[in-house]
């Protein structure tokens, strides 16, 4: 079936040999421009652990990117949140969505959803936002559409609490697979 929306879009640092080596030598613009989509649309992550270099493994450096959220506090670990996009919202149906995310969402077949699907996409985004203050986060490459309605309707009840430590859980995978794809490498 093809997309409704729009077809995933290459990344070019997926085009070019990156490892471990090279990520340590790096500069902290580069490093950033280079991992600073790991977390979507929130480079101050990548910015942070820069100066944590080197790292002897992709598992050290993810964990140091973990870190710096984690040691970050409660405004900018929502910020982070709220940086997602809705999954089939109005970002989507621009064609405005981030490579990493427009590939995370079209691999759960997110994008070429019916119109009656789309429609319950956006009933539960706005449910949820109203509820939690930001998206539905959940790693999508992980998932399907099936899956991802039920997770969505069985989340919605969470407390705020439950429900922002879940989505930090879906954040961490979404990013472990995104340092996966920029090293070539799988955790």
């Amino acid at each position: 079936m093809q997309s409704r929306l729009h077809p995933p879009t290459l990344d070019i640092r997926r085009h070019f040999a990156v490892n471990l080596q090279k990520i340590n030598a790096l500069t902290e613009s580069e490093f950033t421009a280079i991992l600073g989509p790991i977390f979507e649309h929130s480079p101050w992550i990548a910015e942070r652990a820069w100066a944590s270099r080197p790292f002897d493994s992709a598992s050290a450096l993810l964990a140091r990117l973990y870190a710096v959220v984690e040691e970050a506090g409660d405004a900018l670990q929502l910020a982070l949140l709220q940086a997602h996009p809705d999954l089939v919202g109005r970002l989507a149906r621009a064609g405005a969505l981030t490579s990493e995310s427009t590939n995370e969402q079209n691999s759960a077949g997110l994008l070429a959803l019916d119109d009656a699907s789309m429609s319950r996409f956006e009933s539960l985004n706005a449910a949820y936002r109203a509820r939690f203050g930001f998206p539905f986060i959940i790693c999508a490459r992980l998932n399907s559409t099936d899956t991802i309605l039920t997770a969505f309707e069985a989340r919605l009840p969470n407390s705020p609490e439950k429900e922002r430590a879940t989505a930090w859980q879906e954040v961490k995978k979404i990013a472990s697979l995104r340092l996966d794809d920029i090293l070539g490498t799988k955790s």
